[in-house]
């Protein structure tokens, strides 16, 4: 399987519901280095898994949807906890439908599978992987 991967970040403000997570129940803000892996079992007639200037554009794209935002006043995630874990399957969503849009280029419609990875600090991330709807399996 071969793979590229591209990184951003983005910054957002946020609280949890539930005594599991202590003083983050507050209003805290959090900053998410955030890396989009796409796979595939072979590189295409130009030798690559995807354009990786396109594929940065996209993940740029999709992460400026949620940069400097307050996810609790947004109606999208009512009732939810924006957890990393969480907010990982959102942008896995959200490449998904980029790619079937045709956003990441006509090459990336191969592409078998998303491995998203928010890294919340230097030493802690959470991360989302699957295949992407619509490829051979």
């Amino acid at each position: 399987m071969y793979s590229v991967s591209v990184r951003d970040h983005f910054m957002i403000a946020h609280s949890f519901k539930g005594d599991v997570f202590g003083p983050a129940r507050r209003l805290h803000g959090a900053t998410y280095v955030v890396d989009v892996e796409f796979r595939r079992p072979d590189l295409d007639a130009d030798g690559i898994v995807v354009d990786i200037g396109r594929a940065g554009e996209t993940v740029r794209r999709v992460l400026a949807d949620l940069n400097f935002r307050n996810l609790d006043d947004s109606p999208e995630f009512a009732g939810r906890n924006t957890t990393t874990e969480f907010l990982a399957k959102v942008i896995f969503d959200a490449i998904v439908a980029a790619i079937q849009h045709g956003d990441v280029g006509a090459g990336a419609g191969a592409v078998e599978s998303l491995r998203i990875t928010l890294h919340e600090s230097h030493v802690a991330s959470a991360s989302f992987e699957g295949r992407v709807a619509g490829t051979a399996d």
